[in-house]
């Protein structure tokens, strides 16, 4: 089921409901977009032009919100990544991808934020996280088989390059929009073969995983409220 779609057995909303929440989404773009996913519920009801009450009566806590905003954006996540699988050159379609992922969140904070961290509760969000990841550990294999890509890459360099782009998004802002473009540069000629000497272990997994958990704002995930 897409993610923030009704379940099959809901009643249909009325017209006006289904109003409210196709405005509550746009202005959850627009805030998320503009804010990163730190923005309260209420400026996107204040965004909408909707009570908070209204807003709660479509999505019971902001992981739901987030997850019906960013589906298509998570979309476009594995469409790169399938995009990238089919490149005849594996090194273009390995820094094809990078370029590609962080273009997307050089222009969404939001989608810049939801790229560094993680939502349980969100399962078809996760899911598609999961098959981008998938994709993109076979980006790996196919680049270092080329001979391009440094034999000590692993996948947990991804996470470690969308938080560290995340950062220089927002702190560049509108000031200096296109300082991730000489940073990202910076890291495709680092993950080149030949190496220039070692690297440091990488983090665990699960390590990652606690990390990108505790970076989701306070609040993302508050109980079922009634309504």
């Amino acid at each position: 089921m897409t993610p923030g779609a009704q379940h099959p057995d809901a009643q249909p909303l009325r017209s006006d409901a289904e109003r409210n929440r196709g405005r509550i989404i746009a202005a959850a773009r627009t805030v998320f977009g503009r804010d990163g996913l730190g923005a309260s519920m209420a400026s996107v009801a204040r965004e909408a032009g909707v009570g908070i009450a209204t807003l709660f009566r479509h999505f019971r806590g902001k992981e739901d919100l987030v997850a019906a905003v960013f589906a298509d954006r998570m979309d476009a996540y594995v469409c790169t990544v399938n995009e990238s699988l089919g490149a005849s050159d594996p090194w273009k379609g390995f820094t094809g991808f990078i370029e590609a992922i962080c273009a997307m969140q050089a222009a969404d904070r939001g989608f810049a934020d939801v790229l560094t961290m993680t939502f349980p509760a969100a399962k078809a969000m996760e899911e598609r996280r999961a098959e981008a990841y998938h994709g993109f550990l076979q980006l790996i294999a196919r680049a270092k088989d080329s001979g391009h890509l440094r034999e000590d890459f692993t996948s947990q360099d991804l996470v470690i390059l969308l938080i560290a782009n995340a950062g220089v998004v927002n702190f560049a802002g509108d000031a200096a929009p296109n300082t991730w473009r000489r940073f990202v540069a910076l890291l495709i000629q680092s993950f080149q073969a030949p190496a220039r000497g070692p690297l440091p272990d990488p983090p665990q997994d699960d390590d990652l995983y606690d990390a990108m958990l505790r970076a989701s704002p306070a609040g993302l995930t508050p109980p079922a409220q009634d309504t």
